[in-house]
This record gives C-alpha cells, sequence and structure tokens, in this order.
C-alpha cells in the first residue's frame, strides 16, 4: 500500500517537473555572457531579497537624459562571501559596474563587477 501511494505521489508529480526546471535558468538564457559592457553611474536602490540582490544604477546619457539599468546581482549569500554588507553601496554612490548585457538590448545586466568610481 505504502509503495503504490508512492508511486501515485510521484506520477501525479511529473506534469510539475518542466515548471521547475523552467523556474531558475541558466545566465545564457537571458544574458549574452560572451560579452561585457561597462557603465558608471549613481545608485538609484538596491534591493536586497532572494532571490537575486537587484541594483539598481542611473546613467546620464550624452544627450543628458537619464537611463536606469538594473543589474541582476547574484543571490544575497554570493555577495556578502563576495565582501558585500547591506551598506556597501547606498543611494547616491557613484559606481561603475562591468556586467554582462540583455539578450534583449533592455537596460538589464548581469552585474560581475560593482567598484566606487572616481568622481
Amino acid at each position: 500500500m505504502r509503495s503504490g501511494i508512492t508511486i501515485l505521489a510521484a506520477a501525479l508529480s511529473l506534469p510539475l517537473a518542466p515548471t521547475a526546471i523552467l523556474a531558475h535558468h541558466g545566465l545564457e538564457t537571458q544574458f549574452d555572457t560572451k560579452k561585457t559592457s561597462t557603465l558608471t553611474g549613481t545608485v538609484q536602490r538596491i534591493d536586497w531579497s532572494n532571490p537575486h540582490v537587484r541594483l539598481y544604477v542611473e546613467v546620464r546619457e550624452p544627450n543628458d537624459a537619464a537611463a536606469v539599468w538594473e543589474m541582476d546581482m547574484g543571490s544575497p549569500n554570493l555577495q556578502m562571501m563576495n565582501g558585500w554588507k547591506i551598506d556597501t553601496y547606498k543611494k547616491g554612490d557613484l559606481v561603475t559596474v562591468v556586467f554582462y548585457p540583455a539578450k534583449d538590448g533592455s537596460n538589464v545586466g548581469y552585474g560581475r563587477k560593482v567598484s566606487a568610481a572616481r568622481k
């Protein structure tokens, strides 16, 4: 009886497996990992929440228009292992970000390195 319930539970959950697999995708699906870009701008905000830290940076374009870039920074634990603290960067800080750009051309990237920029 017990093995029958186990088999039934496994059979009923099988259709959900593709959804779980697609929920956590690799970098290559969204970002061009063969190309890096660099930008310098002002931190607008940082969201320290699972599954990924999000860094929002305002960049001034040559025509003086502002564009906000969203950087996926990986998990909060990864950032802390790399030496970040919650207050390492705060709103108004000038930063330089090296990142993998989004494949769709949007203002989104996967941050590889963030450093304080010189004014």
